[in-house]
């Protein structure tokens, strides 16, 4: 097993992979994000990504050397990591890492080239607009992990417009520039009114943050749970393509 201390070094073993690129939240220069630890064995990457909300560990590669190298990863950080890969990989190394379950499956999905997408009225929001975006989380998403005020998030988008004749305008629809690292800008907390739904609106906001996020990073990606179609489609039409990953923990660590 060998630690790879700099980004450049994963961006090489990753192969043009822009999940463990990600995972190593690196925020300029040569150096990985604050605790982030990366090793490579054989053909297998793992990187070591701690969180508050929860630890992750990206995997990537040959699945007998993934066993190999996560087996002597978690001995080193410990087991409180959640796995995240390719759902084959993962489905691998659950049946050779004793006390391994999945969790979850989701979409990782990315993309290098701009949308273009029109975004007409969508703009990035103030202090004052963010702190009004909070209501379509309380009463619409309040398990995102991206809201405004919460640490990691750099910045939200949205556009505004009144729900039902209401007297004022209100965000209608928003999404943030979260988490984003040197090589990989993050998209996350898409949501929107229920009553602005079928205008176009999301997908609008989601092309002015994407093509904001290549523009600076040079790659933009999202996680979507598998069973949001709606969404789903709406980053592909915006040029994403997806895979299919999976999350796995040891419980009860």
């Amino acid at each position: 097993m060998e630690e790879l201390e700099r980004l450049s070094d994963i961006e090489q073993t990753a192969s043009g992979d822009g999940q463990p690129i990600w995972a190593a939240q690196g925020q300029g220069g040569d150096s990985l994000g604050p605790g982030v630890r990366a090793w490579s064995h054989g053909a297998a990457l793992a990187v070591a990504s701690p969180s508050p909300r929860q630890d992750r560990l990206a995997v990537r590669g040959d699945s007998a050397d993934a066993g190999v190298l996560v087996r002597r990863v978690l001995d080193e950080v410990g087991p409180s990591y959640r796995l995240l890969g390719e759902a084959p990989l993962i489905d691998a190394l659950v049946r050779q890492l004793p006390g391994l379950v999945p969790v979850h499956t989701f979409f990782w999905m990315e993309t290098t080239s701009p949308c273009g997408a029109a975004a007409a009225g969508v703009r990035w929001l103030d202090a004052g607009q963010e702190e009004e975006a909070t209501s379509l989380f309380d009463r619409f998403f309040p398990d995102s992990y991206a809201q405004p005020g919460r640490a990691g998030v750099c910045r939200w988008a949205g556009v505004a417009g009144e729900v039902n004749g209401g007297a004022g305008a209100e965000p209608l629809a928003v999404a943030a520039d979260a988490w984003s690292a040197a090589g990989c800008g993050f998209m996350a907390g898409v949501v929107t009114h229920p009553a602005a739904r079928g205008r176009g609106l999301a997908r609008a906001v989601c092309g002015f943050v994407l093509d904001a996020l290549v523009r600076r990073h040079g790659r933009a990606a999202l996680m979507v749970l598998t069973g949001n179609a709606p969404a789903i489609a709406t980053y592909e039409h915006l040029g994403m393509s997806k895979r299919l990953f999976e999350a796995a923990h040891i419980p009860g660590r």
